[in-house]
């Protein structure tokens, strides 16, 4: 069994309300211990046991490692034309996804493979250590069912996003094309890609599938034993929410359109609000607003919602500062939605946190305080990001004792 002290941090937060102070759990002059990736002791710097390996973090600030509940990363092509003609006025709708379908179609396996690892490291870079993905961008059997077995590759959290638009093939027959379509997805399509998937969602929204198509969906994963999430109120308000409280979704994403109603029914149930601020800055769309939410009680996550059309960030501070600035979240707030609230959304219970027996994925931040995180946006502080208790990027600023 190897174990490995770090010492010196600075501020360290557990979102653990036993360990430290707040809802956040922050200590300060902090020290713990990892064995064998699992976080096994936390307490003063001063009272540190001794370990295999011992780790000076020089008065840095530590926290949990983000966890990223809503990202589209199994694509292929550029849509960056499309961004700059809608910085110059150009509204946005869910018509844009069949540019990136055709380029995926069109990319081979290694192509597809090769653009998940980049986003990954990007990923990794920014802090996060735990991210879903979804397909969606295939929209046929055979593209599906390979983007996902690709995406289960590089993590567990996959998704089934067959219903993310209907394709042109069948857009063109109108609503018996869509009947045709949802047929297949629940069909044949989700035969193939059950394997490859843990959850399964569908775009519920304007130009996208009805309440009752994603119901019908939904429930044909749920009986392949894939759980539900739900894209959500994104463009505009047909019901969603009370879909996804139906069918005890873990998550509705986007939630940019709520009534009071859908605030109390999120509030009232086990479904968590994940908001993605990048998307309304991406496409000049009004903020969804944390603040309702919150004061109401519901679960609140911030997830970079990374897709090549709408919101290709994969950086969470970014993500956080937006909700800061824009959507009226307290700073402490926010870290905790990108952290313990996307782990929430995932219903995991081992990450997003630090918690003893909780996996040692955190981030060394280049400040002393979380704060820095969104009082200097822009600024890269991620000092170093642990996964399982080891380094992915070793940094000799850091000083270690055998």
């Amino acid at each position: 069994m190897h174990s490995v002290a770090i010492a010196n941090i600075g501020s360290l937060i557990t979102n653990d309300e036993t360990l430290g102070d707040g809802f956040l759990g922050q200590r300060r002059h902090a020290g713990l211990v990892i064995e064998n990736g699992k976080i096994a002791w936390i307490g003063d710097s001063g009272q540190l046991p001794d370990a295999d390996d011992r780790i000076d973090f020089e008065g840095r600030a530590l926290i949990p490692g983000f966890v990223d509940s809503h990202a589209h990363l199994m694509f292929a092509g550029d849509r960056s034309a499309e961004f700059a003609a809608r910085m110059q006025g150009q509204s946005y709708s869910a018509g844009g996804i069949k540019t990136t379908v055709a380029a995926t179609r069109a990319a081979s396996d290694e192509q597809l493979e090769a653009n998940i690892a980049r986003l990954i490291a990007e990923m990794h870079s920014s802090g996060i250590t735990t991210f879903e993905t979804k397909s969606g961008y295939g929209l046929n059997v055979a593209d599906e069912a390979r983007s996902l077995a690709i995406a289960a590759k590089h993590t567990h959290e996959t998704t089934f996003l067959g219903a993310h638009v209907v394709p042109a093939e069948f857009a063109s027959r109108g609503d018996s094309g869509a009947d045709e379509y949802v047929a297949l997805v629940t069909g044949e399509m989700l035969d193939q890609a059950a394997a490859h998937s843990k959850w399964i969602d569908v775009f519920c929204d304007r130009g996208a599938f009805s309440v009752d198509q994603a119901r019908e969906i939904l429930q044909a994963g749920i009986a392949k034993g894939l759980k539900p999430r739900l894209h959500a109120n994104q463009l505009e308000n047909i019901g969603a929410i009370a879909l996804a409280v139906e069918l005890d979704c873990a998550s509705a994403d986007h939630c940019t359109h709520l009534s009071h109603q859908d605030i109390e029914l999120l509030a009232g149930s086990n479904t968590v609000a994940t908001l993605l601020p990048g998307a309304e800055f991406s496409t000049r769309s009004p903020y969804p607003d944390a603040r309702r939410l919150i004061d109401a009680g519901a679960t609140v996550a911030l997830a970079t919602d990374c897709n090549p059309g709408s919101s290709f960030t994969t950086s969470m501070p970014f993500c956080m500062a937006i909700a800061v600035r824009e959507m009226r979240m307290s700073p402490d707030e926010a870290l905790w939605a990108a952290t313990a609230g996307g782990a929430k959304a995932l219903r995991r219970n081992d990450v997003g946190h630090l918690g003893i027996g909780a996996n040692a994925d955190f981030v060394v931040l280049n400040a002393p305080s979380h704060l820095h995180l969104t009082y200097r946006p822009g600024v890269d502080l991620i000092g170093q990001t642990w996964l399982a208790g080891k380094p992915l990027t070793p940094n000799a600023a850091f000083t270690t004792t055998i």
